[in-house]
């Protein structure tokens, strides 16, 4: 069984992949006479190739149960897409560098439960991955004309299990 490592989710390691949605670090703008801090543009939203418009959408994920065997990936080659949990709850993220998929470039995160990603156009990424409980997400994505969906098969699983996760 290969197993794939899983690292804590920090916007340092993401970078390569999109962006972590997360309020540290975010600027922060006092807003409505003061009574509400708005946390300003927290992911990179790029859905507009090819007439694309935002999709508001709302995914509720079956937990998974580890271990849990990785056997494809998909990518949205025409718009970002971005998951915001709405319960505290980790998930597993599985991505790959953007381009031809390249299996010894695939990366495992676990977040810290209200951290949200926001896949970068073209990042090959695992379907959500949740954890313990049933979640709900909100999904920021690209709707309109175009094949916005590309899924591959890898050649070798991999598998997620609890003694991945550093």
């Amino acid at each position: 069984m290969k197993k794939l490592a899983i690292e804590p989710l920090t916007r340092a390691a993401f970078k390569p992949f999109g962006d972590v949605i997360e309020l540290d670090g975010a600027k922060q703008i006092p807003i409505n006479l003061g009574t509400t801090i708005r946390f300003h543009d927290l992911a990179n939203i790029d859905v507009e190739s090819e007439n694309g418009r935002p999709l508001v959408n709302l995914f509720r994920g079956e937990p998974r149960v580890l271990p849990f065997e990785v056997k494809m990936l998909e990518r949205h080659p025409l718009g970002s897409q971005a998951f915001v949990p709405l319960n505290d709850k980790p998930y597993l993220v599985v991505v790959a560098p953007a381009g031809d998929l390249d299996e010894g470039a695939i990366r495992a995160f676990v977040t810290k439960g209200w951290q949200g990603v926001n896949y970068a156009k073209g990042v090959w990424h695992h379907p959500l991955i949740a954890l313990d409980d049933v979640s709900d997400f909100i999904v920021v994505d690209r709707g309109g004309d175009g094949l916005n969906l590309n899924e591959q098969d890898l050649r070798e699983s991999l598998w997620l299990t609890e003694e991945a996760m550093r």
